[in-house]
């Protein structure tokens, strides 16, 4: 009769369960990183957000920054684009990823090249000549030049990359 096993069910849930708390200890010290699996869970269910405001009597406009992603064919050519960008006052900080890979599509036939990457940080209205001068100077057919604007970061640093730049 199933009315008389629903205590025993019930009581080897309840088993299982205590059975599970006391084993977990001894699961996080083998596997730490279980430790974020309630936090990884936790915001999948949440609905993405959209962009935070800036805080409170901040003077920095989101997306007044940006950052500005550029591939050359190697460090040589890398370094002598930043410092000219630099001295030029387009960008207030250039820093050099050495060897990644890309792999792409050029002219009907897959590529794959060891390149360096450089990430640029300057103003969002600086994007435009910034980017006609990495054109003129770039040995690329088509240069990659990639620009993301900032919504928020670390306000001295967003300041100091507006105190390093100019209009032009």
């Amino acid at each position: 009769m199933l009315v008389g096993r629903g205590p025993q069910v019930w009581l080897g849930g309840v088993a299982a369960s205590l059975l599970a708390f006391l084993c977990m200890h001894s699961l996080l010290a083998w596997f730490p990183p279980l430790r974020l699996l309630p936090r990884a869970l936790s915001m999948t269910a949440r609905p993405p957000e959209g962009p935070a405001p800036a805080p409170t009597g901040s003077d920095y406009v989101p997306g007044s920054v940006s950052v500005v992603f550029v591939t050359c064919p190697n460090d040589k050519i890398a370094k002598t684009i930043a410092r000219a960008v630099v001295e030029k006052r387009l960008a207030a900080c250039v820093n050099l990823v050495p060897q990644i890979t890309s792999i792409y599509e050029w002219k009907g036939k897959i590529e794959e090249d060891s390149e360096v990457m450089m990430m640029m940080k300057t103003q969002t209205a600086l994007a435009p000549p910034l980017t006609e001068f990495i054109r003129s100077v770039h040995p690329y057919e088509v240069v990659e030049v990639i620009t993301l604007p900032v919504q928020q970061g670390n306000l001295p640093y967003l300041h100091w990359v507006k105190d390093s730049t100019t209009h032009q």
